[in-house]
């Protein structure tokens, strides 16, 4: 077993954080004692769980980093910074947005944090398998999905190999309630990762629209999907989905409209969020919570 501490410049909210990871079942989270148990694969045949837990406040922001595969504590350390974003000073993103007409939101909701997926793999898998359902049934079916295929240790759950996707039938998928085209979606994905045709790390390095190319070519994934990995696979700084109905619902109710604004009418406007529109994102976002 082997711990480490980790400051944090600037401000973050873990505790927000925590309170978005445990809307997924698959994530152990205790809100109480302040910390999310983070499940990584470091290679094949090599999982490891890390503990993550808050020791600080708001303000002064620390974290230990506990866990007991004694090996690549680096690599293991690096993956853990790159999930919570440790590098982004929190600060620097609220003090730019008190210039803007979202000063009020951003003195509300202060050090809000994007943290990103655990997995990029498992983080298109659950985008793909999340578009156009409801959020319950949503986490529902990427439960299903990963207890069926994916391993699981000391209660943490990692998301199955795209080989072993590839390998299914859609029937296998339909079984666990999936429609035939979020089937075909996921499956065809997998293979097209399993056999080389497509490199997530390789396009994690692209520029978000670079990506929007890359990832849109396929079938079965559209402008969200690809956005929504961008934001929270990748942790994007930059992302606004001027589609998403939630987002559109916070403006409405932050502008005082009566009806809720076009996605043309809030891209627009973002333009004076920029470069940090993904925080304005995930602020609204909390804001209707």
């Amino acid at each position: 077993m082997w711990k480490e501490y980790y400051h944090v410049t600037g401000i973050y909210d873990f505790d927000y954080a925590l309170k978005r990871l445990s809307l997924d079942p698959l994530i152990q989270v205790n809100k109480k004692e302040r910390y999310v148990d983070v499940p990584l694969k470091l290679a094949e045949d090599d999982y490891c769980v890390v503990r993550v837990k808050a020791e600080g406040t708001i303000e002064k922001p620390v974290f230990s980093v506990m866990s007991d595969h004694d090996e690549q504590q680096d690599v293991i350390f690096e993956h853990i910074r790159n999930i919570f974003q440790w590098d982004k000073d929190l600060q620097e993103v609220h003090d730019y947005f008190q210039g803007t007409d979202l000063s009020l939101l951003f003195f509300t909701y202060p050090g809000t944090p994007i943290v990103r997926d655990f997995d990029l793999y498992g983080s298109l898998m659950k985008t793909l398998i999340h578009q156009q359902l409801n959020l319950r049934f949503s986490y529902e079916l990427t439960s299903r999905f990963v207890k069926a295929y994916g391993k699981e240790i000391d209660g943490s759950w990692f998301y199955p190999s795209p080989e072993k996707i590839a390998e299914l039938d859609y029937e296998d998928l339909k079984e666990l309630q999936f429609s035939q085209r979020k089937a075909e979606y996921v499956i065809d994905t997998s293979r097209m990762i399993a056999n080389g045709e497509l490199d997530l790390k390789e396009i994690s390095r692209l520029t978000n629209e670079e990506v929007f190319k890359k990832l849109g070519a396929i079938r079965g994934i559209g402008p969200w999907t690809v956005q929504s990995w961008l934001l929270f696979g990748l942790g994007r700084d930059d992302l606004l989905p001027g589609a998403d109905i939630g987002l559109q619902n916070a403006l409405k109710r932050l502008w005082k409209m009566e009806t809720k604004p076009l996605k043309d009418y809030i891209e627009e406007k973002a333009e004076d969020w920029a470069p940090y529109r993904s925080y304005a994102a995930i602020t609204l976002w909390r804001s209707i919570e």
